[in-house]
Formats: structure tokens, sequence, C-alpha cells
């Protein structure tokens, strides 16, 4: 059996009208790990996971989940996955016990095997069990389409947008379920805008955009690609001029005695950063870096290939 929990080759898909949303997308999806899929709006990102889901028929290309050929093997594909979806919709006169119910039903649960009350624990919903749907907050209607995800007891999760809409306090419990059933073996497939939430979750991350993809790579090695950093320095008096030289990319004044230098790291190092501005006749006090980050990685394979 193979390692990846989803297998994706050359998938592509082109809607009536010819808008071509996958164009010969291919990567795995390792077992066991949270993988987070990343792009702008448009993408492909949705299109990508509603086939995956059955919702959307490819035009090209092959998915294997945990094994099963969709096309192939549909019924076995399907209930290798839970998918969370962006949009919250579910019937609003159910009960979230009733609506997890209904939800096992579906997959031919026999109700001595399903876990409806635990389920409900885990998203810390117990308390709401019996109240209409529509009562619960955003944040509870998120937590329970994941537990309707789950009723089945799938080996993959895929979470689209889970936190959109939702505050800090329940944003941090639905990651510590995430984590938890992570840890339990469960493989997760995370996209969301929030980047440092993929940053500080995923043990590797794929980039899509217009329909291709242009990054899949561990993300501690992903973010060391970014090649731009930031040293912020505080200088003696007032500055009267902004400082010139090769070596820097940007230079921002942040107050009258703060600068603000970007430079490729790739090219100089901070401390000939520091020599220019000495140089120049500038005096500096204090020192501050900034290491890139995910969203430097992002914002710098996204807008270059919108430039391209």
């Amino acid at each position: 059996m193979s390692d990846a929990a989803i297998e994706i080759r050359d998938l592509a898909k082109t809607y009536a009208g010819g808008k071509r949303a996958l164009d010969g997308v291919t990567f795995d999806v390792p077992r066991g790990q949270i993988f987070g899929l990343l792009g702008p709006n448009g993408a492909g990102k949705s299109t990508l996971i509603n086939i995956l889901a059955g919702l959307v028929m490819k035009t090209g290309g092959s998915a294997r989940i945990w094994g099963f050929d969709i096309n192939e093997h549909p019924r076995n594909a399907k209930r290798a996955i839970g998918i969370v979806p962006q949009e919250i919709l579910f019937d609003p006169f159910f009960t979230p016990k009733e609506a997890l119910e209904i939800q096992a039903g579906l997959y031919g649960i026999p109700k001595g095997e399903r876990k409806t009350d635990e389920l409900l624990a885990a998203v810390r919903l117990t308390d709401k069990a019996d109240a209409y749907a529509r009562t619960l907050s955003g944040g509870m209607k998120r937590r329970l389409l994941v537990a309707k995800a789950m009723v089945h007891s799938p080996p993959i999760l895929v979470l689209d947008e889970p936190t959109a809409g939702v505050d800090i306090e329940l944003r941090q419990q639905l990651w510590d379920y995430v984590r938890q059933l992570n840890r339990q073996g469960v493989t997760v497939v995370l996209t969301t805008h929030y980047l440092e939430e993929a940053e500080e979750l995923c043990d590797r991350i794929a980039i899509i955009n217009h329909g291709q993809l242009i990054a899949n790579e561990p993300t501690r090695e992903l973010i060391a690609k970014a090649q731009d950093k930031v040293v912020r320095v505080e200088v003696a008096g007032d500055l009267t001029t902004m400082p010139d030289n090769a070596c820097f990319d940007r230079v921002e004044r942040l107050g009258p005695t703060t600068l603000e230098i970007q430079y490729r790291k790739d090219k100089v190092n901070a401390g000939e950063v520091l020599g220019a501005l000495q140089k120049s006749g500038i005096e500096v006090v204090d020192v501050s870096t900034r290491d890139p980050d995910l969203e430097d990685v992002f914002l710098a394979l996204t807008s270059d290939r919108e430039d391209a």
C-alpha cells in the first residue's frame, strides 16, 4: 500500500466556457501529517477539494484516496475522507445530536457503533446536544461540521477554511482538537488564508496558483527559501536624509530615528547593511532583525506568478 494518504496525478478541470481551474496538478499528501494546501482566491483549491469529495467531475488526471481511485472505487474513496466545507450548511431544525445520528446513518454505521456523544464531547458541544442547530453560534456550527465529518472515523480529514469568522478562543479550541486527531493517526489537509496558522500547524505545504502547483515542500524548508530579510535600526539623532546603498532593496523611515531596511540575504548580510549605514555617516544605536515567514514566501511565489 502507498505511503500517501492522497495521490494526485496530472489532475485537470476545465469548466464549461473554457475556464481551466486545475492544470495538471500532481502531488502526494503523506500519511499522518498535517498538510497545508494554500493559494490565492480562485487558485483552484476548492475545485480540487470538491473533486476529492465527489462534488465536481475532473476532466483529466487521477486521484486516489487512501489507495482507492475516486472513479474506480468511489464509495471506498469517500468513506476514507471526511470534509469540512467552507460554507456552513446543515438543516437548522435538527439538533447537533440528531445531525450526527443522521450523518452516521447515511454512512451505514449501526447504532451500536456510533460515536455521537464522544464526538459532541470532543468538539465541546455536549451542553448543546439537544439545542436546535440554528441557535448555535458561528464557532459552534464550525465545530459541529468537524464532528459531522468524523462520524465514520475516516483516516483523512479535509478542513476548507475552517476558522473563517471564528474568534481566537474558538479557533484555538478547534486546532487543539485537530492536533489531537492528528496524534491519533488522522491525516489532516488544511486550506486557510491565515498563513500564521499554516506555518504553526502544517508539516508540509503545497501552494497552488492559477490552477498549477508552484510549491510543495516541508514547511521549514519552504520558509527557508525566502531571501528577503528586514533589519530595523535606531540611529543617534533625527534623520535628515534617507540613506541609499546598492545593498538595500527597500528603506523606510518608521519614525524620526527609526529605519527599516529590507535586503536579500543571498546577496548581503546584516553586517554589510550596518556597515553601509555607518559609511553614510549614520550612527546606529540599536538593531533588531525579522526573519522571513510563510507570508513572505507566499507573497513572493504568487506575486511572481501573477507578474509573469
